[in-house]
């Protein structure tokens, strides 16, 4: 005689799914409405887990405890799992942005330290990982973003004139006031000029349903950086800097400023970390090494990641193709995108009223292998 399986409720299925947490948010998945669509067919049972981001940086760790979790339940004997991504706006007022979940400032303590090609690679990285995505450059003295990302023409008005509509390339939307300036002409501009041109921008411009609106600040803790962060109600900064001393001193300053004006710090980033030779391969650290990671845990916030000094994007940048479109395949990119699932972690954590943590560091002779399990 063969013995009859015990047949599974769903009642099974939520409470053994309640046990599993997310790692970043130290919360179960049914509590934060991560579990979806939970489907009981005998001894088959079928889930969807809905990510606070399509850009999760753990996406393989949840997946992999669900299965075992599931697994574990009496009476199952199959088990089908869809992955899926929705970025929930922070538990907070209406946002000053119409339409946009989470803004990300991008800042750095001193010009020179690649800030803008970080942030549009972070944008088109979040984009690739399935989100929405605008940029704003707010960089009024240097503003790069028009050429990196091979941006023609100006914006034009809404049909009832009362906003502005950004342009589209490589799948974001981006404004920039360079766009609408002769960009041979010198901004000599004071205070004052610089804020209300700032507030246009931010105001006027009609985004549309955004999961992030990167900002890509001017360098330094000057009236700009001060306007934009006391202006929006922004999810986090993000900072960037290169290994030597000079820079890291800097950037010191400008998590000073944000701690300040209580933006959470999302992390740093460390740009140009070392030089990868095109003939043979050797890495040389050009400008010091791991100097951003000391830094990181001196100042208590993550490290997010390090971008390589590498001639392709250098010359993606110039020639508006980023390196995170032109080349999607390439190591370059692949350490964009994993910054930005650490960016789009971290945010994930503000947005349900956790602090922005370091990763925790892995044992003693333990081999990180980058799964996130760290």
């Amino acid at each position: 005689m063969v013995e009859k399986m015990p047949s599974v409720t769903e009642r099974e299925v939520l409470a053994a799914l309640s046990k599993v947490q997310d790692p970043e948010l130290m919360r179960d998945l049914v509590s934060l409405g991560m579990i979806k669509d939970v489907k009981v067919d005998g001894g088959r049972v079928a889930v969807t887990v809905e990510l606070t981001t399509p850009a999760c940086p753990l996406k393989n760790k949840i997946r992999a405890d669900v299965e075992a979790a599931l697994r574990a339940v009496p009476g199952v004997e199959e088990v089908g799992i869809e992955m899926a991504g929705r970025v929930r706006p922070a538990a907070k007022e209406a946002p000053a942005i119409p339409g946009v979940k989470h803004v990300v400032l991008v800042g750095a303590g001193k010009g020179g330290v690649g800030k803008s090609t970080c942030a549009v690679n972070i944008a088109l990285a979040l984009k690739r990982s399935g989100a929405s995505v605008g940029l704003l450059d707010a960089d009024f003295y240097g503003p790069s973003i028009p050429l990196m990302l091979g941006l023609e023409g100006r914006p034009t008005p809404t049909e009832d004139g009362k906003g502005i509509v950004p342009l589209e390339k490589h799948g974001i939307k981006a404004i920039s006031i360079g766009l609408f300036i002769d960009p041979h002409q010198a901004m000599i501009w004071r205070g004052p000029m610089l804020h209300g041109a700032l507030i246009q921008m931010l105001r006027e411009v009609t985004w549309g349903e955004l999961d992030y609106l990167v900002v890509d600040l001017p360098p330094g803790t000057g009236d700009v950086p001060l306007s934009v962060s006391q202006t929006i109600q922004a999810s986090g900064a993000v900072l960037v800097t290169t290994p030597q001393d000079v820079s890291l001193a800097d950037v010191t300053k400008a998590k000073l400023m944000f701690d300040k004006i209580k933006i959470p710090v999302l992390g740093l980033v460390e740009n140009m970390s070392n030089f990868i030779c095109p003939h043979c391969q050797t890495a040389t650290p050009i400008f010091d090494t791991g100097g951003g990671r000391r830094a990181a845990e001196q100042m208590d916030i993550p490290f997010l990641g390090e971008i390589p000094l590498d001639l392709a994007v250098r010359v993606g940048g110039d020639e508006g193709k980023p390196i995170v479109t032109a080349h999607p395949e390439s190591p370059q990119a692949e350490a964009f995108m994993t910054m930005a699932r650490n960016i789009a972690g971290q945010v994930s954590r503000v947005a349900h009223g956790e602090k922005s943590e370091p990763e925790p560091k892995p044992a003693a002779g333990h081999q990180c292998s980058g799964c996130g399990g760290c």
